[in-house]
């Protein structure tokens, strides 16, 4: 059983008597007595029209109150949707340690959140807020609800990472191995000269596309998971008026989810240029909330630069090729990423408009992304490693060289033909050695291809 929180004149009359011609003056007399006698009649009728008037209206107004109540009946009686909706575990939504833990501690295999929480630290944190009111509860109810998630929980604003910082740091330090959040700083470089690994021909052959691309929240608004219709559709707002700053070389076209036409949508998703929400696991957190208000995806002239907002953080900043050009993609992602920060700064007169930290880098409202927020990643054709060995086992070699696959679609996607091969580390390293580890996994991943009979 699950808990649906989601997140009415005066008429005057004058006689005039003519006392010269008394005869004259009855007739005027008559005639002022007949209209007055019609005039109460008309009164008469008038009040019975009224009545009947505000009979009417009542009616009128029952049958409303009837309408708007079947209505309310009709929204409390909806079946929330696990894929868009906001659903809380039965005991996370009473604040109360999950029954469901019994389960999730005997696994073989456990998200991270499972392995660093602890009933102890659940009673202890549980009726703590951050900042902007994320608790613990709200934290852990997508690996709760999703037993089989790999991290298994999220934040809500920057604080949260400080204010469960007993939960969150063990978390980060176990996916971002090597990084220790007592010691350590983050440390960011974009310079495209310092890519020294080259892309193998074996490889770039296999290579349907590339992109490269780093998230972004903005610190005046809360992570989207704590997000509301309206502040999402202000952020829309607010990003439109940047698009209008750009350089020409990035400018184009900004499309809401709200309002694409049936052809428009078609459109994007044979490109796979759109996102649409329908994720278990971030809709367990409240991601796609209020879906599809404040949603929107910007897209350059060339189709060379992509930007997704509000699809899980604020900003998705995307540079993308039809090929294996990886130097070309990232030097325009980080033309990008200036072009952006530089435009919010100017719209909003803040000198500060990404949430970050010293220790954590780029705040995401998953531990994952922190640090670069940086995805590099190429979709690569390798049907016989599939058939062969299976997508699961291709995801676990990949992760031995620091990245990860995923199916082409994205996080959780089917898989046929071909993979998403990304860089696994975000945090601690520059975005060109995370540039590295995706080139040296795909020349890998490209060989043992190649080497299936």
């Amino acid at each position: 059983q699950h808990y649906f929180i989601q997140s009415n004149l005066s008429d005057r009359r004058s006689t005039m008597f003519n006392i010269c011609k008394p005869k004259k003056d009855d007739s005027l007399r008559k005639a002022s007595d007949d209209k007055a006698a019609n005039g109460d009649k008309e009164k008469a009728k008038g009040g019975e029209k009224a009545k009947d008037g505000e009979k009417a209206k009542d009616g009128d107004k029952a049958k409303d109150g009837e309408k708007e109540k079947a209505k309310g009946t009709m929204a409390a009686d909806k079946k929330p949707d696990p894929y868009y909706d906001l659903i809380m575990d039965e005991d996370l939504a009473k604040n109360e340690w999950p029954k469901a833990f019994d389960a999730i501690h005997k696994a073989e295999t456990q998200s991270i959140m499972a392995q660093v929480m602890t009933k102890e630290m659940f009673e202890k944190m549980k009726d703590i807020k951050s900042e902007r009111g994320w608790t613990i509860a709200r934290a852990i109810n997508t690996g709760v609800t999703n037993p089989t998630s790999f991290t298994g929980c999220h934040a809500g604003d920057l604080d949260s990472y400080h204010t469960f910082k007993d939960f969150f740091f063990p978390v980060v330090e176990k996916y971002h191995v090597g990084y220790n959040t007592k010691t350590d700083k983050h440390v960011t470089d974009m310079d495209v000269k310092k890519i020294e690994t080259v892309l193998e021909k074996h490889a770039e052959k296999k290579i349907i596309s590339t992109r490269i691309r780093c998230a972004r929240n903005l610190s005046f608004f809360p992570l989207n998971t704590l997000g509301t219709k309206e502040g999402r559709v202000e952020i829309a707002d607010l990003m439109e008026k940047v698009f209008a700053t750009f350089p020409a070389e990035l400018q184009g076209t900004f499309y809401r989810h709200s309002t694409m036409t049936e052809d428009e949508i078609k459109h994007w998703v044979d490109k796979h240029f759109l996102f649409r929400g329908k994720d278990l696991m971030q809709a367990a957190s409240g991601y796609h909330a209020d879906w599809p208000h404040g949603r929107g995806i910007f897209v350059s002239k060339d189709e060379g630069f992509l930007m997704w907002l509000n699809e899980g953080d604020h900003l998705r900043i995307i540079a993308m090729n039809q090929d294996g050009d990886i130097p070309t993609t990232f030097a325009r992602l980080g033309k990008a990423a200036k072009a952006v920060e530089d435009g919010i700064k100017q719209v909003t007169g803040k000198d500060d408009v990404f949430a970050r930290d010293d220790v954590l880098g780029m705040i995401t409202c998953c531990p994952t992304n922190l640090g670069t927020g940086m995805r590099g990643s190429v979709h690569i054709l390798i049907p016989k490693l599939i058939k062969k060995i299976g997508f699961e086992e291709i995801d676990r070699i990949a992760r031995t060289m620091q990245c990860q696959a995923r199916g082409s679609s994205g996080e959780h996607s089917e898989v046929v033909d071909r993979v998403d091969i990304s860089n696994w580390r975000r945090l601690g390293f520059p975005e060109y050695e995370l540039v590295h580890d995706m080139v040296k996994c795909v020349n890998a991943i490209s060989k043992m291809e190649d080497e299936c009979e």
